[in-house]
């Protein structure tokens, strides 16, 4: 009797599991199919865009789309590719990841192991800015960016991410270290460790999982950005999501379906990459720093 309930219940958890299976193939065929329509469709000829099948493969292979994409392709009235506008948003988003990080870093070591009066209200004001609208915050940006000589500059860019996602970062590392030992820290300025000497020493290099998801968060965020870029860049310092929609809605000539397939992969590549190498460490720093005091 308990031999046929024991094998009843493992034939059980064996439907479940394949039932499971299916479902997360068919969620994956569903989310994959976008990035398999653009890949194909990037590799055809466009007269065989045009002749219908785009679920089809390529009955012809070229990487001329790709080619044009990168170098040639009309972006509004230059024929120069996104190559420009790539290299723009690499110099952009570099120095706003790697000043959001620190100064996200350095305010939650501050907040949970150098607290002052008050330090409850500044924390809320900075998780307040987490939940304006990119709108809001368009009007007064552009006055700042102003005062500062930084209007349509790629510097100008960076300040607004680094404005923005200061909040974020923040909060990433607060919870963080909220659950780092305040002993450690006690015992190192006890030994005559300061300030700093304590953060380099001691918290950053224990904080790799919160600096991954800080990274992935901001990268994402800073690439993928449209409103900003279109609102404060300059014909020289316009990102690669503004110079795609230039591409996508130029009204010169024949529309150029797989090159904008092309393109598309192009400005979507840098972050898949990121999320290819640093994916699985992204739920565990989350999970990491999901300890709260």
């Amino acid at each position: 009797m308990s031999l046929n309930h024991t094998k009843n219940k493992k034939d059980s958890i064996k439907i479940s599991r394949i039932f499971i299976y299916i479902i997360l193939i068919i969620f994956a065929i569903y989310y994959l199919l976008p990035l398999y329509v653009m890949l194909t469709n990037s590799l055809k000829p466009l007269e065989e865009i045009r002749s219908g099948g785009m679920l089809n493969l390529p009955s012809v292979w070229t990487l001329d789309p790709w080619r044009s994409a990168w170098s040639t392709a009309q972006i509004g009235v230059d024929p120069s590719g996104l190559k420009p506008y790539f290299w723009n948003s690499i110099s952009m988003v570099i120095p706003a990841v790697i000043l959001t990080a620190i100064l996200g870093a350095v305010n939650g070591y501050v907040l949970t192991k150098w607290q002052f009066k008050g330090h409850g209200i500044v924390f809320g004001l900075l998780l307040l800015s987490c939940f304006i609208p990119f709108q809001i915050v368009l009007i007064p940006m552009a006055k700042m960016l102003g005062i500062l000589g930084m209007a349509g500059t790629t510097s100008g860019l960076v300040f607004v991410h680094l404005i923005y996602g200061l909040g974020f970062t923040t909060l990433f590392f607060r919870n963080y270290y909220a659950a780092f030992p305040t002993e450690i820290i006690k015992a190192a300025q006890i030994d005559g460790a300061g300030f700093f000497r304590i953060f380099w020493r001691v918290l950053l290099p224990s904080s790799g999982p919160i600096i991954v998801v800080t990274v992935i968060w901001q990268f994402t965020n800073i690439w993928n950005d449209f409103l900003f870029g279109a609102s404060f860049a300059d014909f020289d310092s316009i990102p690669m999501t503004v110079a795609l929609n230039n591409l996508v809605n130029s009204s010169q000539g024949v529309k150029e379906y797989n090159v904008h397939f092309a393109g598309a992969i192009l400005a979507a590549l840098p972050t898949l990459v990121v999320y290819i190498v640093s994916g699985r460490y992204f739920v565990r720093g989350l999970m990491a720093g999901a300890v709260k005091g």
